[in-house]
């Protein structure tokens, strides 16, 4: 095994997820589909470092997991939506059941560079699917300084305004250049934080994918596509 994937948390205390126990009597037993955004474009990226170790946290419990680079992601309103980086993160959003937002906090805030992410992403349907409703969400943040929850308590909101299953769990990792050595975080407390916020992302997620007519259906939105099958059935009558 390589040293990155060496995993730091204990194979034998890491409990295997039952994901039939959980999951709807129509679920077809697939991994659990997780996305990974992070907010940061430097080389040594605390926050993409941070995701990185979740996701083999996630893998470790049997769900499947990609992670988007938003290096040329343009500004929103700056290009068309045909962008290549757009449609890449559009249909990875699309191709999702669950998400990993990680980002540094900068100016007791999220960065831009994941506030561009969300942007892009639409709470209107492309193709009869929503890309962000009612899937789960998991929030971590990564400070240079003393521990802060500004931006897990920002993203939060934000989630909520995406109509995701935000997760109650949360990491906020102080003083992060600490906490990471050769590209890898260190066994810690804050560490094990991570894999709890991921155990639960993954049960969050199986439990509720299999329920999301019943758990997003939306009265708004049924008298919204009555009215345009109404007006499609009278301009044929025309």
């Amino acid at each position: 095994m390589i040293i990155e994937d060496q995993p730091l948390y204990d194979p034998n205390l890491l409990c295997p997820i039952d994901f039939k126990e959980l999951a709807s009597s129509e679920d077809d037993g697939h991994p659990p589909r997780i996305l990974l955004l992070y907010g940061s474009l430097r080389p040594q990226s605390y926050s993409r470092a941070a995701a990185e170790e979740g996701g083999r946290v996630l893998r470790a419990l049997g769900c499947e997991t990609k992670i988007f680079d938003p290096a040329s992601l343009p500004l929103p309103d700056e290009m068309q939506d045909n962008h290549p980086k757009v449609q890449e993160l559009r249909e990875l959003a699309l191709w999702s059941e669950g998400m990993v937002w990680s980002s540094p906090e900068r100016h007791g805030a999220m960065t831009g560079i994941l506030k561009t992410q969300i942007d892009w992403i639409p709470l209107s349907a492309i193709g009869g699917m929503r890309l962000t409703q009612g899937k789960t969400l998991a929030l971590m943040q990564v400070s240079g300084g003393s521990q802060s929850f500004n931006t897990v308590n920002q993203m939060r909101i934000l989630g909520r305004w995406m109509r995701m299953i935000t997760i109650p769990n949360q990491s906020s990792l102080p003083k992060a250049w600490l906490e990471f050595e050769n590209g890898r975080m260190k066994p810690s407390s804050f560490y094990n934080r991570i894999v709890d916020v991921m155990e639960e992302l993954a049960r969050f997620t199986v439990m509720t994918r299999g329920h999301k007519a019943m758990l997003v259906d939306r009265y708004s939105e049924r008298v919204e596509s009555a009215d345009e099958l109404h007006k499609r059935v009278s301009l044929k009558k025309m």
